[in-house]
């Protein structure tokens, strides 16, 4: 079967993406060119196949937005679709849904959503910019979530399975940033970065009406839920065990929560319902200043059953501070309570004399750090792997020695850097540093076919080096 490109825009063969979906075939691609289109389209059955997805995407280039509306778009029963370069704004209800049909036994499938952005909701109850009910197998990746709805998630999972959060950028969650309930299963956020996240930035389970469960028979809000290597800044709470089990929160770094490091709590009981334990928190570094205790328990849980250790703790406001109020008797006797000396609170790079260093768990991990690095690369040398989300590798000094393959054009300039990549996935976000007095800003990236894009025109003007993690991407001069 002939692949087809179904042109949607002003002029072009379809003005709305919903009319062209009704045509789209196994293979083919919806090409949305520029422009602001309005919300509200329903799909149905948009289903590719294994060998042939379908793929909605941007035209080259071409800044496409979807704005208002209750809903940017809803899909019902998708199957091996790809979503690229969007923007969401503006949504009344959800940013964007995607669901089975209610059809529990037959999931929407196989769904990859990259380079993606929602940037504000105009909503102030219970909405989601991300809204998946019933999804498996599916992959969310370098997407930007900012400025949720304020008792709303950026992302709502209700029974999902399988399925992949990774080097997306969350800032400014209402009540979370990612949450996991309704039986979901089997999820991994990682390399994420977590700002502001809101009451419980990642909340791993959550309250749902038993017959919205997918299986419905599941005892359980989440579980085998793992979130590794990311970068938390803020809220509330970064992280939130609620009726979850078998989960496991490792590597992260968590920085100055407002009021808890860690909650464990039970919101579904009864019903032969598992209460929240048998999960494990372990080689994390938590920079943790608030006057509240650490951890905050909730009734009906097993915090006991939990696994804590060889974590990394410090509390730059109380230097007597005697530690956290790790739950039950002290299952963390490798924990360290020390300043993490870090090279900085933006990326979080420890120094070579950081005692997170070589401190951590002795098992090589099998995931990468929050640059896509390997911890195990140090285990190898015969130390153990690091705490927090980063691993020490040999610090890059910036110089025009270490600067990748990459072309940052139009330079000098006063406004938008394009940047073409020739190498590696890039983060949601670059890190700009003045070469004279090194001062550092952070800004969020836009994906384009062969690069990325950023804008300059709050920074002073100077020359910068660029950065990617711990990758130097190029050298900039801006003028004013």
């Amino acid at each position: 079967m002939k692949a087809t490109v179904l042109e949607i825009g002003v002029g072009k063969q379809f003005a709305r993406l919903q009319q062209a979906a009704s045509q789209a075939k196994p293979g083919d691609t919806l090409l949305i060119r520029e422009g602001v289109y309005p919300g509200g389209d329903y799909i149905e059955k948009l289903q590719g196949t294994e060998q042939n997805y379908i793929v909605i995407r941007a035209a080259q280039g071409e800044q496409v937005i979807f704005r208002g509306g209750s809903q940017a778009f809803h899909l019902t029963d998708p199957a091996y679709l790809k979503i690229e370069g969007l923007i969401f704004e503006q949504q009344t209800s959800n940013g964007v849904n995607i669901d089975d049909g209610g059809s529990y036994d037959t999931p929407a499938h196989h769904i990859v959503i990259s380079n993606c952005e929602w940037r504000s909701m105009n909503a102030t109850g219970n909405n989601d910019e991300l809204k998946m009910s019933g999804v498996d197998s599916f992959t969310i990746t370098r997407c930007r979530f900012v400025n949720g709805s304020p008792g709303g998630s950026l992302i709502d999972m209700v029974g999902c399975h399988y399925g992949i959060f990774s080097d997306n950028y969350f800032e400014n969650g209402g009540s979370n940033c990612i949450q996991a309930k309704g039986g979901t299963a089997h999820i991994l956020i990682t390399r994420n970065r977590f700002i502001n996240g809101g009451e419980r930035a990642v909340n791993i389970g959550g309250s749902t009406g038993l017959q919205f469960f997918r299986p419905l028979e599941t005892k359980y809000e989440a579980a085998f839920i793992r979130v590794v290597s990311n970068i938390f800044i803020g809220s509330n709470a970064p992280i939130a065990f609620v009726g979850a089990v078998q989960c496991e929160v490792a590597n992260n770094t968590i920085h100055r929560p407002v009021r808890w490091a860690v909650r464990i709590l039970q919101e579904t009981v009864g019903n032969g319902f598992l209460p929240c334990g048998n999960n494990s928190f372990h080689d994390n570094i938590i920079v943790f200043s608030s006057a509240q205790p650490a951890f905050n328990i909730g009734g009906n849980t097993a915090p006991e059953t939990f696994s804590y250790g060889w974590n990394l703790w410090y509390n730059p406001d109380n230097v007597s501070w005697a530690g956290p109020n790790i739950p039950a008797d002290d299952k963390d006797p490798a924990r360290i309570i020390a300043d993490p000396l870090f090279i900085d609170t933006m990326n979080f790079i420890p120094s070579s004399l950081s005692p997170a260093i070589g401190s951590g768990s002795p098992e090589i991990a099998d995931y990468s750090d929050f640059n896509g690095r390997q911890f195990s690369t140090i285990a190898a040398m015969g130390r153990n792997r690091a705490r927090g989300a980063v691993e020490l590798y040999s610090t890059q000094s910036l110089s025009d020695n270490s600067l990748q393959s990459s072309i940052l054009y139009p330079n000098p300039t006063s406004g938008e850097v394009f940047c073409a990549l020739s190498h590696g996935i890039i983060m949601p976000y670059v890190t700009l540093t003045h070469s004279v007095n090194g001062n550092s800003f952070l800004l969020p990236v836009l994906w384009r076919e062969n690069g990325i894009s950023f804008h300059c025109m709050s920074i002073p003007a100077g020359t910068y080096f660029v950065q990617s993690g711990q990758n130097v991407l190029g050298k900039i001069v801006l003028i004013r």
